[in-house]
Parts: structure tokens; C-alpha cells; sequence
């Protein structure tokens, strides 16, 4: 017996890449998965059924369980029925990983209106309705449940050309905090995954070489996720973690005081927090060096 089995999940965006890895580990595990994808470009434009159906298919033919679903995650009612597919075809609903993103890169300067409201409908609205109908099938359950919310470096640390995909990425490791406080009392835990991974994502930002194709393969992700799925991990929420090949790294709040006094002392002056301030930044962490988009 795996891991997850008699578990049900939805994977969003499980089409290919980082998604793929996922509903295949976790089918393999034993979790019967509903596989979600949109079967549109990178950039979120089309739509087909030919990318969740090859995902299914070799689940099956690996002996697992799945079924297909091609509904947008930025539409409520398609949000509705993945969940509702879930419990149609397995009877309940454990495991939500909300992974489906697209890319429209551009320097801030540059960017449209559309490429920023695009972005952040699909990755923090899409993030926010497959939630809210999972949470209201896992509340109903009783028994708890596992949500991964995938977030980037680019919204937890900043990337350049990336305005609408980290604020993105921000807003939905800030949603996963304060969810993951709310499901204690339900045993529902909610984590975060900030991946780093060759895929159609990442295609055009990355040399495909063989063997960074071997280091950071999506497959070497997906096992800490999956373990994050398991009883296991029922004590394991409001983390965020960095996964890269075989790494995985706890990201936690660090903060450095760069000026402090007697909190019952008069207020410092404009010049006096200044001066105290300037004489920290020699050991303020660097910037990512700009890489113009």
C-alpha cells in the first residue's frame, strides 16, 4: 500500500510539467487524482482535452486511478466541478494542489493592463476558487484535508519582468498563511510550494542541457509534496518550502533590527533613525542582479 491510499486529490495545471509530476506520484502513491488542465499555451491563451487525457491514460496504465477535467480555474462554476468530479468519481475529496500558472513576462514599464490582469486571475483568483470549493467539500467531510498553494521565489524574494507574477505569487503565500491558521481547528493543513524546475514554464529562462534536464527534473519536486499530502504530515502547515532537484528548504521570516531603543523612550528623530539605518546596510542582503524581460 503507498502512502496516500484511499485518498482522493485534484491536481490544477497537472497537463505536464511540475502538475504531471505531481498527479503521477501521488496516483502512484495510491490516491485516486483528478487531473485538471485547461490544454492552453503557456501564456494561458486555448484550450484542448488532449493534455489532462494523456496524463490520465498513463496513470491508468500504471495501474492507478484518475479521471479528466478541463475546466479554467478562474471560472467559479469550473471550480465547482472539479471538486464536484472529485466526489462523483471516488466519493470524497483529501488533496487539493493548486499548480496551475501561466507566464506574461514583461518589464513593469511595458506591461499591459491585460498581462497583469491575466496573471493574477489565474494564479491568486485560480488559487482562491479551487480553495474555496475544496474547503467547503473538506468541512463538510470532517476529516481534514491537505492544501498546497505554489507560490514562487518570484513572489517571496522578487524577479525582474515578473511584476504580475509575483505579486501573484505573493498575494497567494499570504492567503496561504491565513488559511492554514483557519484549518488548524479542521485539521486542515495548507502549505506552500515555491518549485524550481525545467518545464514549458521555464523553457525559454533555462538552458535545456541533458543534464540540468536530469537535475531538475519535475519529478524531483513532487516528493515533498507528496509526503506533505500524508497523515503523516497532519501537523506539518503554514510553511513554505523551496524545492529544487533533491533540495528541499524551509523558508521562514527573518528579520534583521536595523535600529532599536527603549520602547518608552521619546520617539527617535527623522536624522537619528536615519543615521542608525545607514549604519546596517553594509550587511543588508544583496539584490538579485536585473536581468531586463
Amino acid at each position: 500500500m503507498g502512502k496516500l491510499t484511499g485518498k482522493v486529490a485534484i491536481v490544477t495545471g497537472a497537463g505536464g510539467g511540475l502538475g504531471r509530476a505531481h498527479a503521477m506520484l501521488l496516483a502512484h502513491e495510491g490516491a485516486s487524482v483528478i487531473v485538471n488542465d485547461l490544454g492552453g499555451s503557456r501564456d494561458g491563451t486555448g484550450s484542448g482535452s488532449s493534455m489532462a487525457d494523456t496524463v490520465v491514460e498513463e496513470i491508468k496504465a500504471a495501474g492507478g486511478q484518475a479521471a479528466a477535467n478541463y475546466g479554467s480555474v478562474t471560472d467559479d462554476g469550473a471550480a465547482e466541478s472539479m471538486v464536484k468530479s472529485a466526489v462523483d468519481n471516488f466519493g470524497r475529496l483529501d488533496i487539493l494542489i493548486n499548480n496551475a500558472g501561466i507566464l506574461r513576462d514583461r518589464s513593469f514599464k511595458n506591461m499591459t493592463d491585460a498581462e497583469w490582469d491575466a496573471v493574477i486571475d489565474v494564479h491568486l483568483r485560480g488559487s482562491y476558487l479551487a480553495t474555496k470549493h475544496a474547503w467547503q467539500q473538506m468541512m463538510s467531510q470532517g476529516e481534514g484535508g491537505r492544501i498546497i498553494m505554489t507560490s514562487s521565489t518570484s513572489g517571496l524574494i522578487g524577479n525582474f519582468g515578473q511584476a504580475n507574477y509575483g505579486a501573484a505569487k505573493a498575494g497567494v503565500a499570504g492567503f496561504m498563511r491565513v488559511l492554514a491558521l483557519e484549518g488548524m481547528k479542521y485539521g486542515i493543513t495548507v502549505n506552500v510550494l515555491a518549485p524550481a524546475a525545467l518545464s514549458r514554464m521555464t523553457e525559454d529562462l533555462m538552458p535545456d542541457t541533458p543534464e540540468l534536464a536530469d537535475r531538475m527534473a519535475p519529478e524531483k519536486v513532487a516528493p515533498t509534496i507528496a509526503w506533505l499530502c500524508t497523515d503523516d504530515a497532519a501537523k506539518v502547515t503554514g510553511r513554505q518550502f523551496c524545492v529544487t532537484g533533491n533540495r528541499t528548504s524551509l523558508l521562514s521570516w527573518q528579520s534583521q533590527v536595523l535600529a532599536e531603543k527603549d520602547a518608552m523612550d521619546a520617539p527617535w528623530t527623522v536624522e537619528a533613525i536615519g543615521e542608525a539605518i545607514e549604519s546596517t546596510m553594509e550587511q543588508w542582503p544583496k539584490l538579485l542582479k536585473p536581468m531586463e524581460v
